[in-house]
């Protein structure tokens, strides 16, 4: 009955004038899941599809008929209690090129998923941006084969700058993807726009054709995820892009939010973050009327090559019940695969803000509930807190040396803690300065007479969760054992130095 009326209200904002031209399709029932229909396999009534602009139900017999518009995909919004069929790449075929077989679409296959579950892990990554095979290698080797086998995720996405400018590079990066044996989703980013492209509506051509949708949507029983392309081509003038949605895009997102459950988790996945300079103030304010009236909304973002977390309040425009949580998820391939190789010859590549590349996760739970966490890439789970402190101190100087700590999921207003030698535990200062750790790798660039890798690090610059708190010197001369600890959606972490006071005369 909720699919009949909402297949009535939907198809009566099409406008009929334009059903002529239509792409039109079938969804059907892939009860054995090869991707094909086969003799017994059942239509799907009540499936929303869309070319991200106009959203479409099908009927009894599991048709469609979309108006006619400049989109250049259409896609199955994937329901809950059912999986998408592979391609023959391994992503999920949710989409058609709009002027697939002349007008009628391939018919989308959806294999019934029964036991999906309510709590459920997501992969999240963020510019993976590979300029060659070489980075490409590397992100294999880094991120793809220590998680290959030994993850709980269900779904894994990319939010953008997948290559670097380079999109004969996707067919390796979904393999490498792919591997990890759970459906996975793409955003663009602003280096995955065709070099030359000579408008905004063409820039994302080789994205389209090889990813699929750039306005798309994905069910599962406690969450759906949009996607959205929030880059907007400037070519010919500067800046080259900047971020935003399109009207098709407002459009999509108003037909659809308000069809909604209230009590799943509404995620929203997109490149360029919300607070980038870049990003249209007004488009900013749009889509935030949009999300107010959402109950349990959260966006995940990339771009920066750095991580942080925003909960945006009342005086920076967000008018929700309660703050509304934005993830910039630091970089796959940290600052652009460069710094000195490892033993394993793979780049260091920490961030100009400490943290060390790796990926996110994305804790899905019923009635709205989440939590994110993020993993170095081959670091053990706990590898949360990155300390730097000197290595000697003269017993009885002022105390104006300090131990940083770098909680990498650390955010305004976190409590982080330090004792020394197992003492009380006293409260650390957020600062915003760069990480020392990366200070020393720039300092070790500047004075080596050679490259002591293929790029330098990063430039440290001030970093959006780094803590300090001042040495004490009034200790016995010796080792000193500094522990520092934060609590990060209730589970505590840890990291402990030494430093040593030795004493000294004038």
């Amino acid at each position: 009955m909720r699919h009949s009326l909402l297949a009535g209200l939907l198809l009566a904002c099409a406008p009929l004038a334009a059903t002529a031209s239509c792409v039109q399709g079938t969804v059907f029932v892939d009860a054995n899941g090869n991707g094909a229909r086969d003799a017994g396999e059942q239509p799907l009534p009540g499936i929303r599809v869309s070319d991200g602009e106009h959203i479409v139900v099908t009927d009894e017999a599991g048709r469609y008929r979309l108006p006619d518009s400049a989109q250049p995909t259409v896609f199955v919004i994937k329901p809950a209690g059912y999986a998408a069929a592979p391609r023959g790449d391994g992503l999920p075929d949710i989409w058609r090129p709009r002027a697939d077989e002349g007008g009628q679409c391939r018919p989308f296959a959806l294999v019934p998923q029964p036991d999906a579950p309510a709590s459920f892990q997501t992969l999240v990554m963020a510019d993976s941006q590979t300029a060659s095979p070489v980075d490409v290698d590397y992100f294999e080797r880094d991120i793809v084969a220590p998680l290959r086998g030994r993850h709980a995720a269900r779904l894994g996405m990319t939010l953008g700058d997948i290559t670097n400018d380079d999109p004969s590079l996707y067919p390796l990066l979904v393999k490498a993807v792919t591997s990890l044996g759970v459906p996975w989703l793409h955003v663009p980013g602003n280096h995955d726009m065709d070099v030359g492209a000579a408008s905004d509506a063409e820039s994302l051509r080789s994205y389209h054709r090889q990813l699929g949708p750039d306005t798309y949507a994905w069910e599962e029983p406690s969450m759906v995820f949009i996607g959205l392309d929030d880059i907007v081509a400037q070519p010919g003038r500067r800046p080259a892009y900047v971020g935003g949605l399109r009207e098709d895009q407002f459009a999509f997102l108003e037909r659809y939010l308000p069809t909604l459950p209230s009590d799943k988790l509404v995620v929203l996945g997109l490149h360029i973050p919300l607070f980038d300079h870049d990003f249209r103030a007004e488009d900013r304010a749009r889509l935030f009327a949009l999300l107010e009236k959402v109950e349990h909304p959260l966006v995940l973002s990339g771009h920066t090559h750095n991580q942080s977390r925003r909960f945006w309040n009342a005086a920076q425009g967000w008018n929700g019940a309660k703050p509304l949580h934005e993830y910039n998820v630091g970089a796959a391939c940290g600052a652009f695969w460069s710094g000195v190789k490892d033993a394993q010859g793979i780049p260091d590549s920490t961030m100009s803000d400490g943290t060390p590349n790796g990926y996110g996760l994305l804790n899905v739970q019923s009635l709205g509930r989440y939590s994110v966490e993020y993993r170095v890439a081959r670091a053990p789970a706990d590898e949360q807190i990155a300390l730097h402190a000197p290595k000697v101190l003269r017993r009885g100087a002022y105390p104006a040396w300090g131990v940083y700590a770098n909680v990498f999921m650390g955010y305004d207003g976190l409590p982080v803690e330090f004792r020394v030698d197992e003492g009380e535990w006293q409260p650390m200062k957020r600062v915003e300065q760069p990480d020392p750790r990366l200070l020393v790798e720039n300092v070790a660039d500047d004075l080596s007479d050679g490259l002591r890798g293929y790029d330098r690090s990063p430039e440290a610059r001030p970093s959006a969760h780094l803590w300090r708190a001042a040495l004490p010197t009034r200790l016995e001369a010796g080792e000193h054992t500094v522990e520092v600890r934060a609590t990060l959606d209730g589970r505590e972490y840890r990291s402990r130095t030494v430093y040593r006071l030795q004493d000294a005369q004038p």
